[in-house]
C-alpha cells in the first residue's frame, strides 16, 4: 500500500487490506443498483453479502474481540474504513455501521446491558438508533437538549421530541439523550443519555423525514411521551451525557472523514476514466486544460485531507482527545469530498446529473457531510477559539 504517513500500515493490515478493497469493489460496488431500492430484494442482497463478509473473515473487524468482534486495532480500522467508505453500503455489509454504538456500550454500559445489546449488534442480528438532535434546538449545542428524564421511584420517565434519528425503524434500542437535572448544575452536566427499547409504550415514530432526493429516507422523527424505562437503564453515569457524546462523535468524526476519503477517491477514479475516454471538440477531455485543473486540484485535496485525517487518528491513537486535529479535518474533509464529486460530475456533463453513475447519489450524501457530526461553521469557529487561545496547539507545533 502506498502511503505517506509515518504510521504506515505493517504487512498483516496490508493484506487486511488488499482483501476488503478486493470485497468492496469486486463484490459490494457491482451490486450497489439492487441495494438503492430499499426493497425485499435489496435486503435479500444484502443478506447474501453480510454472509459473505463473515466467510471472508471481514465482518464486524473494529469491534471488541472480547464481545464477538475482530478488535482490529482503531488506527488500523482507521485504514480499513476507508476503503469501506468506497460504497455507501460498504458499512453495512461488513457490520462495521454497529461499530460506535458497541465501543460506546463496551465503555460505559453495564454488564447487564452489554448482556442484553452488544452480542446481537456485534453479530448484525440487531441494530442501534441514537436519539440526540432536536428541531426545536440547534444541534450544534447539544446543552439546548429539551427533552426530560426525571425518576419516578425505579423508574425514568421521558418526554421528548427527536429528529434524524438514523435507523430507527429497524433499531432494537435508542440511546435518548435527555436533560435529568436542573439548572443549578453546570450546563455540561445536566444531559444523560437513557437506553429505550424502540417497542417501549410512548416511543413513538412519527414519520420518516423526506431528505434531499430520499423519500423515504432512514433519518425519523420521534416523539416521547411518557416512556418509562427503569433506572438501571441509565447509561454510563447520571450527569455525564455530553461526555458519552463526545466519545462516540470524536472517534466517529475521523471514521467519517476516512469514509469520504473512499467517495472521493472513487468519484476521481470515475472522472479520470470518463476524460481518457470522452472526446469533444477535437480532442479528449483529458486534454483540456480546465480538466487537467479539476484532476490536479482534486489529487491535491484527497492527499491533503487524507494526512490531516491519519494524523488526527494518530493523535488520538496516543490518547489524546485531538479536538483540534479532528475539528479541523471535519470542515476540510466535507468540504474536500463536496468539491471532487462536484468535479467528477461536471466532467461526466449530463451523464453526471443521472442515476446511471453514482455520482448524483454522492454527491447529495457530500452536501449532508457539511451538517451532520456538527456543522463546518460550528467546528471552524470551535477550533479557531483553541487555537487563539494556544497557538502552540497547531497541528505542526
Amino acid at each position: 500500500m502506498n502511503t505517506a504517513d509515518s504510521h504506515a500500515p505493517d504487512a498483516e493490515l496490508a493484506d487486511l487490506c488488499a482483501r476488503m478493497r478486493a470485497f468492496i469493489d469486486d463484490e459490494v460496488i457491482p451490486r450497489e443498483p439492487e441495494l438503492i431500492t430499499e426493497d425485499e430484494a435489496a435486503a435479500k442482497v444484502l443478506d447474501e453479502l453480510r454472509s459473505r463478509a463473515k466467510e471472508l473473515g471481514l465482518w464486524a473487524l473494529g469491534h471488541p474481540a472480547e464481545v464477538g468482534g475482530g478488535g482490529v486495532p482503531f488506527m488500523d480500522f482507521v485504514y480499513l474504513n476507508e476503503i469501506i467508505g468506497r460504497s455507501e453500503f460498504g458499512q453495512l455489509a461488513v457490520g462495521s455501521v454497529t461499530m460506535q454504538d458497541t465501543i460506546m456500550l463496551h465503555k460505559h454500559g453495564t454488564a447487564e446491558q452489554q448482556r442484553r445489546w452488544m452480542t446481537g449488534m456485534v453479530s448484525g442480528d440487531i441494530f442501534p438508533s441514537v436519539g440526540l438532535t432536536e428541531p426545536e434546538v440547534a444541534g450544534s449545542d447539544p446543552t439546548l437538549i429539551a427533552t426530560r428524564a426525571e425518576l419516578d421511584g425505579d423508574t425514568w420517565v421521558i418526554n421528548g421530541h427527536k429528529w434524524f434519528t438514523t435507523g430507527v425503524n429497524v433499531a432494537a434500542y435508542c440511546t435518548v439523550f435527555a436533560r435529568t437535572e436542573d439548572d443549578t448544575v453546570p450546563r455540561h452536566s445536566r444531559i444523560s443519555s437513557i437506553i429505550v427499547p424502540t417497542d417501549t409504550p410512548g416511543f413513538e415514530i412519527v414519520r420518516a423525514i423526506p431528505t434531499m432526493g430520499h423519500d423515504p429516507s432512514d433519518h425519523f422523527e420521534v416523539r416521547l411521551n411518557d416512556v418509562r424505562v427503569p433506572k438501571e437503564n441509565l447509561l454510563g453515569e447520571r450527569g455525564k451525557g455530553f461526555v458519552i457524546a463526545q466519545d462516540r462523535l470524536g472517534p466517529g468524526r475521523i471514521f467519517h472523514s476516512m469514509r469520504w476519503l473512499g467517495q472521493a477517491q472513487r468519484a476521481y477514479e470515475l472522472m479520470c476514466e470518463r476524460a481518457n475516454s470522452r472526446y469533444v471538440h477535437g480532442s479528449l477531455l483529458a486534454d483540456k486544460g480546465e480538466v487537467h485543473r479539476y484532476i490536479a486540484e482534486s489529487a491535491a485535496e484527497i492527499q491533503a485531507a487524507r494526512l490531516m485525517t491519519l494524523d488526527a487518528a494518530r493523535v488520538m491513537d496516543t490518547g489524546d482527545d485531538a479536538r483540534i486535529q479532528i475539528g479541523l479535518i471535519k470542515f476540510w474533509g466535507a468540504r474536500m469530498l463536496h468539491n471532487v464529486v462536484d468535479r467528477a460530475i461536471q466532467v461526466h456533463g449530463a451523464l453526471g446529473l443521472t442515476a446511471d453513475t453514482p455520482l448524483e447519489r454522492m454527491y447529495r450524501q457530500a452536501r449532508y457531510a457539511r451538517i451532520y457530526d456538527g456543522p463546518d461553521e460550528v467546528h471552524r469557529m470551535s477550533t479557531a477559539r483553541r487555537l487563539l487561545r494556544d497557538p502552540d496547539a497547531a497541528p505542526w507545533r
